[in-house]
């Protein structure tokens, strides 16, 4: 391939945004909207420096003391997940002042702790102030604030109680059990509003690091868009494309990116595609625990998508029964779509959007299929199932081997 990408690659991030979205929200098709009109979608000006972006960012500015107290001087206990930025703890906040609050009363938050050996850590800990601190969307998880004091650096967001979808996907246990086939097609749909919100005339962003670990969920399974640390600013003027470092997730970044370190929206369409592909299937993007042949989740699922009959056979066994055969060779087809190696063959981000969301509204979505080729079997609860179902607990999950250097 003649590019060397670590599991996860730290990147240059960007310094600035392209507008100042705080009141901005999606329609639900990827355009954007607001209820201020955004002064006629005037541009501000474009801070380079970080005490610019801090100064433009509309969020607040915590004390590492405060935070320290909030999190129970950040003990072990309170680890939310672990990444190559560092820990994310649990937390309580006062609503109206933003002060520490006591364990199990006021605001629960999630922070997110800068390991100071982490490599660019300070980048991208600013490229999530600068984009995170200016864009507002239903589908972009929440920055409340941050801390910015000696040598600390720490990220305020709101607490999503169900995790990562990656842990919904592919962890084992009675914290998780598996997703129904109606709960992950809403999960895709959300998260694709996210990006199509990115991809908007009035946002121009490139998130470059899509993935199910970025994927959190709230306690209704809504998706939110998380960890802007990798985001760039998308082509501007006559520019088709945005040159770059390659950076990302391996499995999930665009061929034609790894080739040319040429990024583009289309570069986010296809790393959609892995993941509904990994929503569809529930397998991994890479498993080398699969036998040989099998480790790439694209490579294996491609000679099925584009085939009806044998659509099923990249189904979540444990989803049978929940869909229509139409309905999943549809959602198979726009992976496939997503995934093409040709670039202007990918849907747009507002596409996609659309053709979930018909999906979602099938009348069949509810009709049920079972693998003809087996015999048929009892099936497990799934996550969504039953409407008395018990909000599952946030667990402690391992740290991710995806951000292992």
């Amino acid at each position: 391939m003649g590019i060397c990408l670590s599991s996860r690659i730290k990147a240059e991030s960007p310094y600035h945004t392209g507008v100042n979205s705080r009141s901005t929200s999606s329609d639900g098709n990827g355009q954007s909207n607001s209820s201020s009109k955004l002064s006629s979608l005037v541009v501000p000006p474009t801070p380079r420096s970080e005490d610019e972006i801090l100064q433009s960012s509309n969020v607040k500015s915590f004390s590492f003391a405060d935070l320290k107290t909030a999190t129970r001087n950040f003990r072990p206990d309170s680890v939310l997940g672990e990444g190559g930025f560092g820990a994310v703890f649990k937390g309580w906040i006062d609503e109206q002042s933003f002060l520490a609050a006591k364990p199990g009363t006021g605001l629960v938050i999630a922070v997110k702790r800068l390991n100071q050996e982490s490599f660019q850590g300070h980048r991208e800990w600013l490229a999530e102030v600068n984009y995170l601190g200016q864009l507002y969307n239903p589908h972009l998880v929440k920055l409340i604030g941050y801390c910015l004091e000696d040598e600390h650096r720490l990220l305020v967001y709101e607490f999503m109680p169900r995790g990562s979808l990656e842990n919904h996907l592919f962890r084992r246990g009675s914290y998780f059990q598996p997703l129904s086939w109606n709960l992950r097609m809403k999960v895709a749909l959300g998260a694709a509003k996210g990006l199509a919100f990115l991809h908007s005339a009035q946002t121009k962003v490139i998130y470059r690091d899509f993935k199910t670990a970025n994927i959190l969920l709230d306690s209704d399974y809504n998706a939110k868009l998380s960890d802007f640390g990798l985001a760039k600013d998308g082509p501007t003027g006559d520019k088709s494309h945005v040159s770059t470092r390659v950076m990302g997730t391996y499995g999930y970044a665009a061929p034609e990116y790894l080739a040319t370190g040429h990024l583009t929206a289309r570069s986010d369409v296809y790393s959609f595609g892995v993941v509904l592909l990994e929503v569809i299937s529930g397998r991994k993007a890479i498993d080398k625990n699969r036998p040989s042949g099998d480790h790439n989740l694209v490579e294996w699922a491609k000679p099925y998508l584009g085939n009806k009959r044998k659509v099923f056979r990249i189904v979540d066994s444990r989803l049978q029964g929940q869909y229509s055969l139409d309905v999943a060779h549809k959602a198979a087809n726009l992976a496939l779509r997503c995934i093409s190696t040709e670039p202007k063959f990918r849907p747009r981000m507002d596409e996609v959007v659309k053709e979930l969301e018909h999906l979602q509204n099938s009348k069949e979505t509810g009709n049920s299929h079972r693998n003809p080729n087996s015999q048929q079997r009892h099936r497990r609860r799934s996550a969504g199932d039953a409407t008395d179902a018990k909000t599952v607990a946030y667990p402690r999950p391992s740290a991710s081997p995806l951000y292992t250097k």
